[in-house]
């Protein structure tokens, strides 16, 4: 969870954060949003009082839902990674709209908001029954700040099975599971929906006048400042716990849902073509606590042949190999597990551009990996026919949700850093390597 100002040009002016806090049930594993609810309420005060608030755009993760009254929830905001919806699935699969019309993958565990929700209507049907409105979890927080509700294409388009992203409309799913009653109004991710609510203001000392939007899915958020100020096409690999990979104006028709692929949708609503790993997890799995590694390390372990092949990521990791078990080989000191797992999510990020059928156009790194410089060297080794950039701004998500406070006006580019093109010696053999194991792992 974090908290971050912006001036008007859009320098970062103050920001905050806490982790955070999954409450392991009952009755199943969810936000604690009242703890959220506190940070933010401290945090508007403290950043008001350093520079005077005049909007609040909400951005979160996908595939989380808050069921609400006029009161509040009725049931908790569900952890994506509680597995126990998954025994809903015999019961869902027959309702789950094709592939070819909302680009949303069947996914492990709550990753599928429509799978969450159909799992609380069987275990919960009074709750359900009595909710007034479904929210995406940005609009479930613009709600709480205005009092005012509403659906946003970003946050509800994301591999929720709601939405046919082609044609712009919900899903057969939403009649299947009776939603449509709970659908409020549809408003961009840039609307502004009302002032903040009175009470809000007294707590914080905001004016009562400060806006409150729609709110913003965080990797379209992510994608936001490139949209307004490049040409297509590019593709924006978007990193931290999941590298997201967000190729705009690609065809999604050769899309493939078991390289878990999906379509996500931009503020006006276009398709965006994506694909998908947990290569912040697995990156943690495979270095520790290690921080970045430096070149000496990298060319050591290609040198050595030793090599990680997917997944570590466990359970609803994602990523087109999510059905195995990682496992190293060969030998590696423990002073280059840094360097092992850079190289590792390097690769799975090329075979992810490869898949997605992205052949030319600009890169751009931009989150955690952004700062590891042997993983933009190594991209642009990988892939040298395409310019690769490396974002210099932390906040990139919590700018490009700034963003929209004035969006359609003329944008800044965002600062970025050219990767000049090297070879690493002994890359090209290694990459044959692993495409081999890994093609040799698949064999019957």
């Amino acid at each position: 969870m974090k908290a971050a100002t912006f001036s008007s040009d859009g320098a970062l002016v103050w920001e905050r954060a806490m982790s955070n806090r999954v409450v392991p049930g009952p009755p199943y594993a969810h936000a604690d949003v009242e703890q959220i609810w506190r940070f933010l309420l401290g945090a508007l005060a403290d950043a008001n009082e350093v520079s005077p608030i005049a909007a609040i755009v909400p951005t979160t993760h996908g595939c989380a839902a808050a069921l609400i009254d006029e009161d509040g929830l009725v049931l908790p905001v569900m952890d994506y990674e509680f597995a126990g919806v998954e025994e809903i699935e015999p019961l869902y699969a027959p309702l789950r709209p094709p592939f070819s019309q909302t680009f949303s993958p069947a996914l492990p565990a709550g990753q599928n908001i429509a799978r969450q929700l159909a799992w609380q209507r069987r275990h919960f049907a009074e709750p359900f029954a009595r909710a007034k409105y479904l929210l995406a979890y940005p609009q479930y927080w613009a709600w709480r700040l205005s009092g005012v509700a509403a659906a946003e294409v970003t946050s509800i388009g994301a591999h929720s099975d709601l939405w046919e992203p082609l044609h712009g409309r919900f899903s057969s799913v939403v009649s299947a599971l009776d939603l449509s009653r709970l659908m409020p109004p549809l408003h961009p991710a840039y609307r502004r929906l009302a002032p903040i609510k009175p009470d809000i203001a007294a707590a914080t000392g905001l004016a009562d006048d400060t806006d409150v939007l729609c709110g913003v899915h965080d990797s379209n958020a992510s994608l936001l400042p490139h949209l307004g100020s490049r040409r297509q096409p590019f593709t924006l690999l978007s990193t931290g716990t999941w590298v997201i990979l967000m190729a705009p104006g690609l065809n999604p028709d050769n899309l493939d849902p078991a390289d878990d692929m999906l379509v996500n949708v931009d503020v006006e609503g276009r398709s965006v073509p994506t694909g998908r790993f947990m290569g912040g997890r697995e990156y943690a799995a495979l270095a520790g606590a290690q921080g970045n590694p430096d070149p000496a390390s990298l060319a050591r372990v290609i040198a050595s042949g030793a090599m990680a092949l997917p997944s570590f990521a466990g359970q609803g990791g994602g990523g087109p190999f999510a059905r195995y078990s990682g496992e190293i080989l060969g030998d590696v000191a423990s002073v280059d597990r840094a360097a092992l797992a850079t190289l590792y999510v390097a690769l799975m990020s090329d075979v992810m551009l490869t898949r997605l059928g992205v052949v030319s156009g600009d890169i751009i790194v931009e989150g955690s990996f952004a700062a590891d410089p042997c993983y933009g060297m190594l991209i642009a080794a990988l892939r040298p026919t395409q310019p690769v950039f490396v974002s210099t701004d932390a906040a990139g998500t919590a700018r490009g949700a700034a963003m929209l406070a004035t969006w359609r006006t003329p944008c800044q580019a965002p600062p970025l850093t050219a990767v000049q093109p090297r070879a690493v010696e002994g890359l090209h053999a290694y990459r044959q390597a692993w495409a081999r194991a890994l093609s040799d792992r698949e064999q019957p």
